[in-house]
């Protein structure tokens, strides 16, 4: 069975929350890719994912973030986000993510645009 975007955004999120490795490892295919720009030296294999994601971690707290989904079709999709770091500031976000016939994503694409607080 195939799982939504919808429900893998929430457990990308959950990971996000808990900084675990084992969460975060789940999102992905072995053989996934991670980019965390679209000119970024991608993250490739889920092994090199888990590290990247927590060398980079942000704590739980720190942050809170709001998304919808806007397309999705054939494990394709695309997600309008909102982070918000109340110590530092805001951003948009758009990813683009390609979902396996297990629900794990293959291919993911983050684009961020940082936004001042409240606008």
């Amino acid at each position: 069975m195939v799982s939504s975007a919808a429900e893998w955004v929430a457990g990308y999120v959950a990971a996000w929350k808990s900084n675990d490795p084992a969460q975060i490892g789940a999102l992905f295919t072995d053989d996934a890719v991670y980019l965390t720009s679209p000119d970024a030296e991608p993250r490739r294999g889920r092994d090199a994912i888990v590290a990247g994601w927590l060398e980079d971690r942000d704590e739980p707290g720190s942050w809170s973030f709001d998304s919808k989904v806007l397309h999705e079709h054939d494990g394709f999709a695309v997600v309008q986000g909102r982070t918000e770091y109340p110590a530092e500031k805001d951003y948009l976000n758009l990813w683009i993510v390609r979902l396996a016939a297990d629900g794990r994503a293959s291919e993911f694409t983050e684009w961020y645009m940082p936004r001042p607080h409240g606008s």
